[in-house]
This record gives structure tokens, sequence and C-alpha cells, in this order.
């Protein structure tokens, strides 16, 4: 998992869209690989918490390809934002659901097995972790707003001219993590390696 990620890291940058926004998307995650590899060797997690944590940070990648906002799919799946309505491209608020979706159980599993949690707590904890991230992601956002020229802070945080847009990104990351309550485990996976 650690390797699709070193390897989605350049794949994403190339042809990206907006290249100067390009190292606020993939920069983090370039920085914080080598230190994922020293933390999961000192805590171990288990597959399908590794398996969660790497499929958001790879559809991430994917969407930073094309600044989030911009991101095809309508193409590709044939004109389904005007079937369903929309005004505006979706990605980024289904990589927003999906984020509140993916990282309970990985949080779950830490408050269980590192954090002497029990697993209620860890799974209010979880739930508090998914809103202070995006309430934490949406105030990065905006700070960009102050230091980005208007033209690129635009593309990166992908408003679309939605000025409720950092409310309704919070409201489907914490609505994915509701859903994902009741599938959190309830045992400590096996550790991977």
């Amino acid at each position: 998992m650690l390797g699709a990620i070193a390897l989605g890291i350049p794949l994403s940058a190339i042809g990206a869209i907006y290249p100067t926004n390009t190292w606020l998307q993939v920069g983090p995650v370039a920085l914080l690989l080598p230190m994922a590899v020293i933390a999961l060797r000192r805590w171990p997690i288990g597959n399908r918490s590794a398996g969660c944590i790497a499929a958001f940070v790879l559809l991430h990648l994917f969407a930073a390809r094309w600044s989030y906002s911009f991101v095809p799919y309508d193409t590709w799946l044939g004109g389904i934002d005007s079937t369903l309505g929309f005004q505006r491209n979706m990605f980024d608020r289904l990589v927003h659901f999906l984020f509140g979706l993916l990282a309970i159980d990985p949080i779950v599993e830490l408050g269980t097995r590192y954090w002497r949690l029990t697993r209620r707590m860890a799974l209010i904890f979880a739930v508090l972790f998914v809103l202070a991230m995006g309430g934490f992601y949406e105030i990065f956002e905006w700070t960009l707003t102050l230091t980005l020229a208007p033209a690129d802070a635009g593309a990166y945080n992908g408003e679309q001219g939605d000025i409720f847009d950092a409310q309704k990104d919070m409201a489907l990351a914490a609505l994915g993590a509701l859903l994902a309550l009741p599938f959190a485990q309830r045992t400590s996976p096996e550790r991977t390696q």
C-alpha cells in the first residue's frame, strides 16, 4: 500500500492542470510518507484500517491531478451531472464524504488498540476527529484565499461559486462518518507487516 502511494505521488503531478497548486496537494503526502513508514513499524495497524487510509490517500492523489474541481468524471460517465441535476463538479464532495467514511475504522482501531479507549469512546472520538479535521481543512482553505492569487485559490479550494461549500463539505464528511459507525471493527484485526 505504501508503494502504491509512493508511485501515486509523481503520477498525480504529471500533467496536472494547475501545476502551481500541485505542491499544496501532493507535497504533504510526499512529506508524510516516510513518517508513515516509521509510524507503522512502531504502531502497526490491521490491513483493513491500512486499506482505508491508503484508499483515501490514493483517491486524493488522483483528484489532485485535476485540482479536484476538474476531475472529468462527468465525461467518463456520460453526463451523470445533468442526469442528477448537478450544476457543479461534485467530485470534491464525494472525496469529503469518503474521508468521513474511510477515517472511522482506522481511528477506532488506533483508539482501542493504542490509546486505551473503550469501543464506545473510540467511536465518539473517531466522529469528533472527522469533524475537527473537516473544520481544520476548511480553515486551511480559507487562509489560502488570503495568500494565493484569486484564480489559484479558487482552483485549489474548488468552491465553484457556492458560498456554503465549506459547510456542505463538512456535512458530507460527517455523514460519511456516521454511516461508517455500524461497520467499524469490533475487535483488533490482524497486524500488517
